[in-house]
């Protein structure tokens, strides 16, 4: 046990070393203005894609918080429909007086400021089709509306985990970094994991442990999780996310 925690506070100290050399770079400094918020030109297009489509996407957050993990969303395009909608969380909503849920219709793969989008889901067709419908009562259901905290949770990424959770479809597994993806709706401990192949315990999102055939083993220590993932073989670490074979489905 020794050894294991050993091994855990050097990685954890070689993490936060990025995070002052990420600072020092100017990775801190960015203006949102400015940031891109144009199409990845990941999302099939309307026009030529008439069946259902579902997408779930990560991109780095924004500014300082990228450093420390990802924002998470959610589009779909029902069967001939000429649009996308967009299912998210966005903080800023909860200081404007809104729900920090947001549906609307909108460009689904958008750059999440500068930070370009990877796929964790993509569903089409009979299938996408389902999806959509327990999107929307997830979407609904989602005992957090009124709420946001970046660490330990509930956030973008809670609801993300939230929705997949109930809409079995998805069976996305959410990167490591997707910090508030453990923070666990109801106060409960114990739940199926966001890809439903497997199982997590949880303390609030601060304290945890998962075992599934997606996510693989996760130690969630403080909001940080270290783990492997056996299914697409990576090393999983704060701040990196995982090094090894990519759960990006743009890349095959």
């Amino acid at each position: 046990m020794r050894n294991i925690l050993t091994t855990l506070l050097i990685l954890l100290s070689l993490a936060l070393v990025s995070v002052f050399v990420a600072g020092a770079s100017g990775a801190w400094n960015r203006d949102w203005r400015t940031a891109s918020r144009e199409s990845s030109g990941i999302a099939p297009e309307p026009a030529v894609t008439p069946e259902a489509v579902v997408q779930m996407y990560a991109a780095r957050a924004f500014n300082w918080r990228g450093i420390f993990g990802v924002h998470t969303w959610i589009a779909s395009k029902a069967a001939g429909a000429s649009s996308y909608v967009v299912y998210q969380v966005v903080g800023w909503r909860l200081y404007r007086g809104l729900p920090v849920v947001a549906v609307h219709e909108d460009i689904p793969d958008r750059l999440w400021f500068d930070s370009r989008p990877r796929v964790l889901a993509d569903l089409r067709g009979a299938v996408a089709e389902r999806a959509i419908e327990g999107i929307r009562k997830a979407a609904r259901s989602y005992p957090y509306p009124e709420e946001y905290r970046l660490w330990p949770g509930p956030n973008s990424n809670t609801f993300t985990a939230y929705v997949a959770r109930n809409v079995p479809e998805l069976g996305a597994a959410l990167p490591s970094n997707a910090l508030g993806k453990d923070y666990l709706d109801g106060g409960r401990m114990l739940a199926p994991t966001p890809s439903r192949t497997g199982w997590q315990f949880s303390l609030y999102g601060v304290l945890g442990v998962t075992l599934a055939l997606q996510e693989g083993l996760e130690i969630n220590l403080l909001g940080l999780v270290f783990g492997v993932d056996v299914a697409r073989p990576a090393l999983k670490l704060p701040f990196a996310a995982r090094i090894g074979v990519s759960r990006d489905l743009t890349q095959g």
